[in-house]
């Protein structure tokens, strides 16, 4: 077993460096991806269309415009893991209202993956296989999100922003720093109808990658063809754009259900369910059935995805996510499984989070 686990490991490593070190155009259509996981178990279940009804501490990165309807601190805290246990996705994030109507947060994620065996001087000069030349390493992405949302004159209407910077870490082999802005806009109609626009990596995410030659000079012809250059060490992510439309019921009081429907841009061709040349949609439609404000049952599709299948036809497939979440006075404890029945090409997860509100202290 522990063999096998380390296998994977060397998998997922040989994946991450070869995405750093092979050539590549400066504009990429998948760049950062971590950053776009998301955040916080309810919206997991809801498949993550939340755009335009987030109001809380994790607004700060679904949409920071809803960070302006805090009414007290929060804090929140969340844990995941991919790939059989071997990745780990955790994210904390703080924020609080202003006197003045606005906002602000601060968040952390981290996606890594650690103890990686380092086999590349496994073999030395001499054709010699020397266990004591393994080493071990981690490899880790960080996202820092600093937040501020806040309501303008137009009842309803909120605006916000974030700035993050982006730090990624592969052993000592490479690292870099990038930097970008998100915008979102939320608007809630007299007819109780909510709206969201939230615009990623607005000004493109610009990242400066920085490659230790001399580990590189270890690697470099080891494969006839391959890694014969030092690759480029910049990389732009292009803008996303996501909306939403969502809508809360509330019957006799004591139930309710809220709904969202949200659409997916990237001006990229991908295999989004809609996609041309220059831009591609997949929806995301979300539900959560909430009883006397306490226990939460949440359901969720998205990711909807054209797959060629072996035999050469393509077909859609999409991921379904359910959730379960419970609240007591200002603690929130969620759950959510995405992925059931291995319906999509994704991999399925177990989330988990939790969230205080500082009203719990009083």
């Amino acid at each position: 077993m522990r063999k096998v686990s380390s296998l994977k490991k060397n998998i997922v490593f040989a994946f991450l460096f070869v995405s750093v070190i092979s050539h590549s155009q400066t504009v990429r259509k998948y760049s950062n991806e971590f950053m776009n996981i998301g955040v916080d178990a309810a919206a997991f279940g809801m498949a993550n269309a939340v755009v335009a009804s987030t109001s809380d501490v994790n607004a700060g990165y679904w949409n920071p415009a809803g960070l302006a309807n805090l009414e007290d601190k929060e804090l929140s805290l969340m844990h995941a893991s991919y790939f059989a246990n071997i990745a780990s996705y955790d994210y904390a994030a703080f924020a609080m209202p202003l006197e003045n109507g606005g906002a602000v947060g601060f968040s952390i994620i981290r996606f890594g993956v650690d103890n990686i065996l380092n086999t590349t001087q496994l073999i030395d000069n001499q054709g010699n296989i020397d266990y004591n030349r393994i080493s071990n390493f981690s490899t880790a992405d960080y996202g820092f999100t600093f937040s501020y949302a806040k309501k303008l004159p137009l009842d309803g209407l909120n605006v916000g922003v974030n700035a993050k910077v982006i730090r990624r870490v592969i052993g000592k082999f490479a690292s870099s720093w990038g930097f970008g802005l998100d915008v979102g806009i939320q608007f809630k109609s007299k007819g109780d109808w909510h709206f969201g626009l939230m615009a990623r990596d607005i000004t493109t995410t610009f990242n400066a990658w920085s490659i230790d030659e001399d580990e590189f000079a270890t690697i470099q012809g080891a494969v006839a063809g391959q890694n014969q250059e030092l690759p480029e060490t910049t990389e732009i992510t292009i803008p996303k754009l996501q909306l939403g439309f969502a809508k809360k019921f509330v019957y006799d009081y004591d139930y309710t259900l809220q709904t969202e429907l949200d659409l997916n841009f990237r001006f990229a061709e991908t295999n989004d369910i809609i996609s041309s040349s220059t831009a591609s949609i997949t929806p995301a439609l979300g539900l959560a059935f909430g009883y006397i404000d306490m226990i939460f049952v949440r359901a969720g599709m998205g990711n909807f995805q054209n797959v060629r299948q072996l035999e050469g036809n393509n077909s859609v497939n999409f991921q379904p996510n359910i959730g379960i979440g419970f609240k007591y006075k200002g603690i929130y404890v969620d759950y959510a499984l995405t992925d059931i029945g291995d319906q999509s090409v994704a991999l399925y997860s177990n989330v988990f989070s939790i969230k205080l509100d500082w009203s719990v202290f009083r």
